[in-house]
């Protein structure tokens, strides 16, 4: 017997999300990555906090791992409200907004605490960056800037020590010019691979080196094809939860300000949740899947980089930016 489309719809909404007919609104959230990871667990919150304190006036949905796509095509999804929200790292939007490109400034930040209080709420970078989506056009709203754990290296045969390791290995970068300029440093040959080819193009030697978070490179199983592990903390990554001006204009203000609130604390379970995962996950990446861990002087790395740095800043048009970050 034949089961109608329509049919089929309206089970699959009910398995995705529960009762979506019953709101007054059904909010569709993306995250690109899979569990464990912060951004999910950000989403679960956000779905859980909003559906309570709205008393189901809206529902919320999650589709982690990429299913609504790749950032970038996310990111204009949203600008056309075809998706509703999502939370992401800004390394992945800077087609969209080069100014986000500072913050894969390496050692630009010194801890997550400290990132999170130099771009949370309230902060000159925050408004900044609010500024940003509009004059750029975006059709969406930044709800919150966070801190979602710290990037380190990994590699697929090259055990690193130290900078001189990474001389003439080609390097995954998404594409974003402070990436490919700052490990070109190094002596590195970048190459730009979207996250969801990532495995595949390590796999085969597209790239022989890669850097991420540790939860991104556990949940895509990334220990697989690039089994050695520098804890080189490089980089405080930076996420951004971002909603869609049609979807937010279509809330009433009681909503509006749920969801705006259910934001910034979810950006702080992020930094916690992250804080555990860099903890827990070097253990179980070690004794569970055989990666071969390093730590690296980190001085030695920010010897290279610290002078480039300003240099950086002018040559990508971020000095505005990189004045913000630094201001005490």
């Amino acid at each position: 017997m034949k089961i109608s489309k329509l049919l089929l719809a309206t089970v699959a909404a009910f398995g995705m999300g529960g009762s979506a007919s019953a709101a007054d609104f059904n909010l569709r959230i993306h995250t690109l990555v899979k569990s464990p990871h912060p951004y999910n667990d950000m989403a679960a919150f956000l779905k859980e906090d909003i559906e309570a304190k709205s008393d189901g006036r809206i529902a919320v949905r999650i589709f982690d791992s990429g299913q609504l796509g790749q950032d970038p095509a996310v990111i204009s999804e949203i600008g056309l409200g075809t998706i509703d929200m999502m939370i992401s790292t800004t390394s992945n939007a800077v087609q969209q907004v080069p100014e986000y490109a500072i913050f894969t400034m390496p050692y630009i930040f010194t801890s997550m605490d400290d990132a999170l209080a130099k771009v949370g709420p309230g902060t000159p970078i925050e408004a900044h960056f609010q500024k940003v989506y509009e004059e750029r056009g975006l059709n969406m709203k930044l709800l919150a800037l966070g801190a979602s754990g710290t990037r380190n290296m990994s590699t697929a045969e090259t055990v690193v020590n130290g900078p001189d390791d990474l001389k003439g290995l080609k390097m995954r970068t998404p594409p974003s010019p402070m990436d490919s300029k700052t490990w070109a440093a190094f002596g590195m040959l970048p190459v730009t691979v979207a996250w969801g080819e990532l495995y595949a193009a390590m796999q085969t030697g597209v790239a022989q080196a890669m850097e991420s978070s540790l939860p991104g490179y556990t949940g895509s199983k990334l220990y697989e094809v690039a089994p050695n592990l520098a804890l080189t903390a490089h980089t405080i990554q930076v996420n951004h939860t971002s909603i869609s001006n049609r979807t937010w204009n279509k809330l009433p203000e009681d909503l509006q300000k749920i969801v705006q609130a259910s934001a910034i604390e979810a950006n702080k379970l992020g930094v916690e949740k992250a804080k555990q995962y860099d903890d827990e996950l070097v253990s179980e990446l070690e004794t569970k899947h055989g990666v071969k861990v390093t730590r690296p002087d980190t001085a030695a790395f920010i010897e290279v980089l610290a002078p480039i740095q300003t240099e950086l800043a002018k040559e990508l048009d971020l000095e505005d930016e990189y004045a913000l970050v630094k201001a005490k």
